[in-house]
């Protein structure tokens, strides 16, 4: 690489770091200082934690091992802001993060502002270019893993802030819908029925092959053996899965997986979460406040359980990933990533009509496990995605909160079965 090029990619770098560091400030405009502390259960963090959070991230995998002279913003912030390496440290416990009144606001954002600079200036000092080759790359790859880390906290502060502002019975919105976010059955054009789109039996390259970003978890690329199946051409609605409830759905032990069956005894679940029965019909808690439920919008905020138990209902399964995967890679030429900032719910003003990506995050069958030859990043950082491959379940595609550089087809999203508050779907496998 010439010192023309190193350059060029070096100031590209920079670029996309300050860039994904303002959408997250830019996220945060429409809050209150009183929203920043809100975490409702424990599975959510409060929004100043996910600032800081993305902050100790890069002074603890960057700064920390590479700065010259570096010297931490406080010696308390390594253990309140880390999430989970245990190889760091003894981390803050996840369900007090709410209690966390200290440092304030105003403190976590100079806490994020002094470790913008500190990674610009790793890369702007002249010293830079006097390492070795490999510490080069390392710090790359480190403010690269940092970059998608914080898209992946964009995404969830928006599920976890919209979980934490439905415990309020004032259902307060985010911010307001705009003009063409209206929520109208004339806002969302009835889909088409569905089409069943096949798989032929064969061996399929699986996994993330090229030289671009990916992480971990989606390497190496590998081989897939998948038997003759069929796919649906769209996820299923709000209007389908009301025929579901109708139906007694959720009473029906038969359509449910043991384990499913008494999640939904002990929660007296019956419908998905942000699903609000009032006088006039159905409404759904969004982004965007107490809004009309639109019947041919995708169907979100349900779990494994409840998207396989429609699946049953409906005659047909889950797709195994794989096959999501063969399926959505014969499709990438509708995947559309070009809008500027989330659409904050499906079908409103989503760019990608045919529902593969940009609408609800799909439940597959498969359990999330290692690929064969999975390697995990060297020391704590690898802790990032491998010690969660047990007892979880893999999605796929992206949802209308995902960020566009994570909308591709070897992407893997996971989370527990019985998880439901980010933007899960379903589409049909048979």
């Amino acid at each position: 690489m010439t010192n023309t090029i190193a350059a060029k990619f070096k100031q590209q770098l920079m670029q996309r770091f300050q860039q994904s560091r303002q959408l997250s400030e830019d996220l945060c405009q429409p809050l209150e200082t009183e929203d920043y502390g809100l975490q409702a259960v424990a599975e959510t963090s409060p929004a100043k934690w996910h600032i800081a959070h993305t902050s100790w991230f890069y002074e603890t995998f960057l700064l920390k091992p590479f700065l010259n002279n570096f010297k931490p913003f406080h010696d308390q912030y390594e253990h309140l802001f880390n999430s989970y390496y245990n190889a760091i440290g003894q981390p803050f416990l996840r369900p007090k993060r709410g209690l966390l009144s200290r440092p304030t606001v105003k403190q976590v954002y100079q806490y994020r502002q002094t470790v913008s600079q500190q990674v610009l200036t790793l890369l702007d000092q002249s010293s830079f270019e006097q390492r070795e080759p490999d510490e080069q790359k390392t710090i790359i790859d480190r403010i690269e893993l940092g970059i998608q880390h914080e898209k992946q906290h964009q995404e969830l502060f928006l599920t976890d802030l919209k979980y934490n502002f439905f415990q309020n019975p004032l259902y307060p919105a985010y911010r307001q819908p705009s003009a063409t976010e209206r929520f109208s059955p004339q806002s969302v054009i009835k889909p088409d029925a569905i089409k069943w789109q096949s798989i032929e039996a064969g061996v399929y390259q699986c996994g993330q092959s090229s030289e671009g970003f990916g992480f971990d978890n989606e390497r190496p690329a590998h081989n897939q053996y998948l038997e003759t199946s069929q796919l649906a051409s769209r996820p299923i609605t709000n209007g389908e899965y009301l025929q579901f409830i109708a139906d007694k759905g959720y009473t029906n032990s038969i359509l449910w997986l043991s384990d499913g069956w008494s999640w939904l005894q002990q929660n007296n679940v019956s419908h998905p979460l942000y699903w609000v029965e009032l006088k006039d019909g159905w409404y759904e808690f969004t982004l965007f406040g107490l809004q009309p439920l639109l019947e041919h919008a995708p169907v979100c905020h349900i779990n494994y359980y409840e998207a396989d138990a429609f699946a049953r209902w409906a005659g047909n399964r889950l797709a195994t990933e794989f096959e999501w995967e063969v399926y959505a890679s014969q499709r990438i030429n509708e995947l559309n990533t070009d809008f500027a900032e989330p659409p904050l719910h499906p079908s409103i003003n989503a760019p990608d009509d045919s529902g593969i990506f940009h609408q609800t995050w799909q439940w597959t069958q498969s359990s999330y496990a290692q690929y064969p030859g999975f390697q995990p990043n060297e020391g704590a950082v690898g802790e990032y995605n491998g010690k969660f491959m047990c007892n979880q379940m893999v999605l796929r595609g992206g949802s209308c909160l995902s960020p566009s550089q994570h909308i591709r087809h070897t992407y893997r999203n996971f989370f527990y079965p019985t998880d439901r508050w980010q933007m899960s779907g379903l589409r049909l496998a048979k």
